[in-house]
């Protein structure tokens, strides 16, 4: 699988980009239907998504940097 790096819209609630909402990957927007699993680790959160496509797809969040990728 291929990780590369994308844009995600998030909901912020209490705190900044609390979940994802949309994912902006090769001029397309894909809407999040299902946040179907979530998870952290030290360096990154986690969020297994899928989209309005139907596709499923594993958001990383670089907790220092902030940046997003996406794997499908």
């Amino acid at each position: 699988m291929q990780r590369r790096a994308v844009e995600v819209i998030c909901y912020s609630g209490y705190a900044a980009d609390e979940e994802p909402r949309a994912v902006v990957t090769r001029g397309r927007r894909l809407e999040v239907a299902v946040i179907e699993r979530r998870w952290r680790e030290p360096d990154a959160r986690f969020f297994v998504v899928r989209t309005s496509d139907g596709a499923r797809h594993v958001l990383r969040q670089n907790v220092t940097s902030g940046a997003w990728t996406m794997t499908s």
